[in-house]
């Protein structure tokens, strides 16, 4: 048998909605012509379709790898842009800060910007660390623009970080219209079995409820939190997390438009968990996120509804889930993507990025039809890697707070948390030093802004900013903070990019 006797010809996709569709839609345009692309959905299974807020990485996908026009894009989801999140009452009742996509300040030799401002922040000599930063400045203000293509080198317009606020449902239509007409196959239809090879437990096809057979070599699970194959089927295994990620459940309502269209998903903290509220083009999505050691569903419930900026448009929608991920990502030849492999709770807007981060190290790995184990053992070190690292962003969230005030948040502040978080947080709290660990999606950055927007105050900073003479020091912080300013004050608000480039036309 020749090598190009082994290549896959048939892979089936379990499961629609983002995860599905991105699946699909990423291998039906790179693999060959010769390979089969089916997938197979039920629509009176449905999908979650929380996920309406992103990261930047979401540009950089949908352009490069599946090629769609950014615009067209905006427009067929209702979506708008997002400079980053801003985060409501979570160090104490009051606290607010926002979490910018993108860089802070400029580098200067060997040490990040934000080590020369800290010195001078310590001394109270410069304002907090957003004003350093175009998306954490601008979008309080509801500012936004792409970059123009001739921003100066150098300038903050020069490189503008976004991700999108969006309807999930509308997304995952317009992917699967974009992937069936590349070449995706689609079935309707419940899976009632599903077929094993005697020798090695590899998958030979699934039985449809009406009776279609669908065989593959290669099968992607994006059946959700159920994991029907990797899970049901060949027993997967699962880590919980829910030591560190203490919310459980979830209460779902969109409502109606109500002000302007903000550039930031609205993560406020409640008495015992958080609630989002992401603004589209048509609606705004609104959930509450909880424990529910702490309060009960209607309550739950209650609260969202007492919250909303405008009239609910639907009654909330109870979800359960249980945070962690999959001990196997990759086992024999079925890879699991999107919740299938693990759930994140929306904190901060992963659940697509780490899909889309799936599908794009499936591409990378692609097997021939044997699965190579060399293959399926770096896709799962590489996944669980990824998941572990956002897992431990997500728990600085929670046990970074002084707050007392609830069981809940009385609970997260006191909790035990991850060794590796608990020396990230230890380190920075001596000098402002953060370490980025390999491939970790969450940059510096990031971490700086939380850590400081949660009130870990270093004590100190790098002994070499004290080689940069006083008033250089301060000359250099104080032009970035000017930079940004400028750059802030030349931005059009966000409604008035929207009118102008990318409007939704209603139906």
């Amino acid at each position: 048998m020749t090598a190009s006797d082994q290549r896959i010809r048939n892979v089936v996709v379990v499961g629609g909605g983002s995860a599905g569709w991105t699946a699909a839609a990423a291998l039906v345009t790179y693999l060959d012509t010769s390979v089969s692309v089916h997938l197979v959905e039920s629509e009176e299974i449905g999908i979650i379709g929380v996920g309406e807020s992103t990261v930047p990485f979401m540009k950089t996908f949908n352009g490069l790898v599946l090629g769609i026009d950014e615009i067209d894009f905006i427009r067929e989801t209702q979506a708008t842009f997002k400079l980053g999140i801003q985060f409501n009452d979570w160090g104490r009742i009051g606290d607010s800060y926002v979490h910018g996509f993108g860089t802070i300040g400029r580098s200067l030799g060997p040490l990040p910007f934000h080590q020369y401002w800290l010195k001078l922040f310590l001394a109270g000599r410069a304002p907090d660390i957003g004003a350093y930063s175009l998306p954490t400045s601008a979008a309080p203000l509801d500012k936004f623009m792409i970059s123009p293509p001739d921003a100066p080198s150098g300038s903050p317009l020069a490189d503008i970080a976004y991700g999108y606020q969006f309807d999930a449902g509308l997304y995952a239509r317009y992917l699967r219209n974009l992937a069936e007409r590349r070449g995706v196959h689609r079935s309707e239809g419940k899976i009632v079995d599903v077929v094993q090879r005697g020798e090695d437990g590899f998958i030979e096809a699934i039985v449809m409820e009406n009776g279609e057979r669908v065989e593959g070599e290669l099968f992607i699970d994006c059946s959700g939190f159920r994991g029907l194959l990797i899970e049901q089927t060949l027993k997967a295994g699962y880590e919980d997390w829910s030591e560190w990620l203490p919310c459980d459940r979830a209460m779902v309502a969109p409502s109606a438009s109500a002000g302007p269209l903000t550039p930031y998903t609205r993560v406020s903290a409640r008495p015992a968990g958080w609630q989002w509220r992401i603004p589209t083009q048509q609606r705004i999505g609104n959930g509450y996120v909880y424990s529910s050691n702490h309060i009960s569903d209607d309550e739950a419930a209650a609260t969202l509804l007492a919250t909303l900026d405008g009239p609910a448009l639907a009654d909330p929608r109870p979800l359960r889930f249980t945070p962690g991920r999959r001990k196997e990502f990759w086992r024999r030849n079925v890879v699991a993507v999107g919740l299938a492999g693990g759930f994140m709770e929306p904190l901060e807007s992963t659940a697509i990025y780490l899909a889309q981060s799936g599908v794009q190290r499936l591409l990378a790995l692609f097997p021939d039809r044997d699965c190579d184990p060399l293959l399926s053992g770096r896709f799962n070190r590489e996944s669980a890697f990824e998941h572990e690292r956002v897992r431990d962003f997500l728990a600085l969230h929670y046990n970074a707070t002084e707050r007392n005030d609830t069981p809940f948040w009385d609970h997260c502040r006191t909790m035990a948390i991850p060794d590796s978080l608990r020396e990230t947080i230890a380190q920075f709290r001596i000098d402002g030093r953060y370490f980025r660990n390999g491939e970790d999606f969450f940059a510096l950055p990031s971490w700086v802004q939380v850590m400081l927007g949660q009130r870990i105050i270093p004590g100190g900073y790098h002994p070499i900013v004290d080689k940069l003479p006083e008033e250089r020091l301060e000359q250099f912080v104080d032009r970035a903070r000017q930079e940004v300013a400028r750059a802030v004050n030349a931005m059009p608000s966000h409604q008035a990019f929207i009118n102008h480039y990318c409007k939704t036309i209603p139906a």
